[in-house]
């Protein structure tokens, strides 16, 4: 069937559905619209039997859904109805929450059901949320909708009857938060409830006013109530009335007419006006009954060693890099059979941090330092010979951190989790190694073909060309402990110790014929020469992308104006 998907941007959403859709046998094109006028071309252009919208802004116009049935995905159940529901759903505590396929009419949110679907309000942000258990209920619902659509015979059901709740966009007011009076856990429901977008909005900071953006719960640290307390791994500490909270990023509030703001690392947003604020780390490997902040640990069991990280966005400084570089050297020194690299849930990575390398005095020299940081944490994983490695991706990869995926020994992917292995949509030639890992993977042919198409795959399609080795169908909160089971298995199987002599053979093998410094120094001539042109693309691009704005590049087609790594 041809399908078209209509979306305000190529939001994590819109890039599983595409690629769901096309999995299962779908001619599915997507169009980004901020329009009526947008809508009605894209239609026009494309004469689809079913237009699908999996994460609209703007309303259907009358003349497009009177001709063409329009499914729109709504992220509340049944009677929901308002642009913020997961947003308040997160806020107001709710333990379960919903979504629902309806068909567009003229009122908003308002139309018949084709399918709905419930899940848990995990304790984690919106983004995260939305990424995990929305986006695997928000699937569901959408693929039996369109079976339904297809068979010819379904017919969707009217809201008549139901109980309706229509409620506004959550505005600031609604979200601000009183360190004064606001118990902790009412702090973290209002920071996760805007996580990403559009962050809370705070005008006592130094510098301010700024906009909030992330939230974790600290279990020790007390102090003033509204004052920062510590800093850890670029976070803030602030106290509440009854404990405190980690904030990992911030983003300046934009002038009216202005560029978009930047969201950074909150410590390095602050800069020196937390002089006198100090540093409280933790150790690497964490009690279990600490609840605090920590986005690098290390845990060990069954002769498997874990080191979880967890970056807001996926985006990986050069700061980042040289931690997590530090904390897998640490995991190489321990008496295991098997390092299983990844965190619990929601991104893996999406490689270099856009955001820090933007906001940077020299943005050229920024880009230098990240991605060589990147390439020293992606040859370690490579040259590691002694043990088995795993990367676990619990959610999405992008870009260099595809590469880094598969660099270890095999790569283990929820069934959930959309890849985007290619760099082109930021203008880069890319690096990581991908010149010697990708082909190695998918065959050369195979390697041209996904960088040269630029779009997103289904974790299904990664493994069917040879990018993923194994499937994991858990859901995202089951990932970790499904993948601990796994990787115990692995670590205990015989068969390991031949595979660690041939992995050392193979290594020895390559490196003989061309070494991985030369496919280094190849891939980094390249990028050097883009980090250092200022005409080009790279630098417009990536101000567009972490800006929230659209690239300066006419024409393209919805997956060439985005580099598919927003939430």
């Amino acid at each position: 069937m041809r399908i078209l998907l209509i979306a305000s941007a190529f939001n994590s959403l819109t890039q599983r559905v595409q690629v769901e859709l096309r999995d299962r046998g779908h001619h599915a094109d997507t169009e980004r619209v901020d329009g009526p006028d947008d809508v009605r071309a894209a239609v026009a252009r494309h004469a689809p039997e079913l237009v699908v919208a999996p994460m609209l802004k703007v309303a259907v116009p009358e003349d497009v859904w009177s001709r063409h049935p329009c499914l729109i995905v709504h992220p509340g159940p049944p009677g929901d109805r308002g642009p913020s529901s997961l947003d308040r759903a997160i806020q107001d505590g709710h333990a379960t929450w919903g979504v629902t396929v309806l068909q567009a009419n003229a009122e908003m949110d308002a139309g018949d059901i084709w399918a709905s679907g419930a899940f848990p309000v995990a304790p984690v942000g919106k983004s995260d949320l939305y990424r995990g258990e929305f986006s695997d209920a928000a699937s569901d619902a959408l693929l039996l909708a369109v079976g339904r659509f297809a068979s010819g015979i379904h017919r969707p059901t009217p809201q008549t009857g139901l109980a309706v709740r229509t409620r506004p966009s959550l505005p600031q007011a609604e979200r601000a938060i009183d360190w004064h009076t606001d118990a902790s856990e009412t702090v973290l429901r209002s920071l996760r409830a805007a996580d990403s977008w559009p962050g809370v909005l705070d005008e006592d900071l130094p510098g301010g006013p700024w906009f909030l953006h992330g939230g974790h719960i600290e279990d020790e640290l007390r102090g003033t109530p509204g004052a920062v307390i510590a800093t850890r791994a670029g976070a803030i500490c602030r106290a509440t009335r009854d404990g405190a909270v980690w904030i990992p990023q911030l983003r300046r509030r934009s002038r009216p007419g202005g560029p978009g703001s930047v969201k950074l690392p909150a410590a390095s947003a602050l800069g020196t006006l937390l002089a006198d604020v100090p540093e409280a780390p933790v150790p690497l490997e964490l009690p279990s009954r600490r609840h605090t902040f920590s986005d690098i640990r290390y845990e060990e069991r069954d002769a498997v060693g874990f080191v979880r990280f967890s970056f807001p966005g996926g985006a990986m400084s050069a700061t980042q890099c040289r931690r997590l570089l530090a904390a897998y050297r640490h995991a190489c020194r321990r008496p295991t059979r098997v390092v299983v690299l990844g965190g619990c849930r929601d991104f893996f990575s999406n490689g270099i941090h856009l955001g820090v390398i933007e906001a940077a005095p020299d943005p050229a020299e920024e880009s230098w330092a990240n991605i060589e940081a990147m390439d020293d944490l992606v040859e370690a994983v490579l040259t590691t010979t002694d043990r088995l490695v795993v990367a676990a991706l619990g959610g999405n990869a992008a870009a260099g951190g595809v590469m880094l995926a598969i660099a270890a020994d095999e790569v283990w992917c929820r069934t959930g989790a959309v890849l985007n292995p290619h760099y082109r949509l930021m203008g880069l030639p890319g690096s990581e190694f991908w010149t010697y890992t990708l082909p190695r993977r998918v065959g050369p042919e195979g390697a041209d073909a996904l960088l040269r198409a630029a779009e997103p795959v289904s974790a299904a399609t990664a493994h069917r060309i040879g990018l993923v080795h194994r499937l994991v169908p858990a859901s995202p909160g089951q990932f970790a402990e499904t993948v601990a089971d796994l990787a115990a298995d692995l670590a205990a199987d015989p068969a390991t110790h031949q595979r660690l002599t041939d992995k050392k053979r193979r290594r020895a093998h390559d490196e003989a014929i061309k070494p991985l410094a030369a496919y280094r120094a190849e891939e980094l001539a390249s990028m050097r020469r883009t980090f250092f042109d200022p005409s080009a693309p790279y630098h417009a691009l990536r101000s567009a992308f972490v800006r929230k704005q659209r690239p300066p590049r006419p024409g393209a087609s919805a997956t060439g104006r985005d580099s598919g790594r927003r939430p």
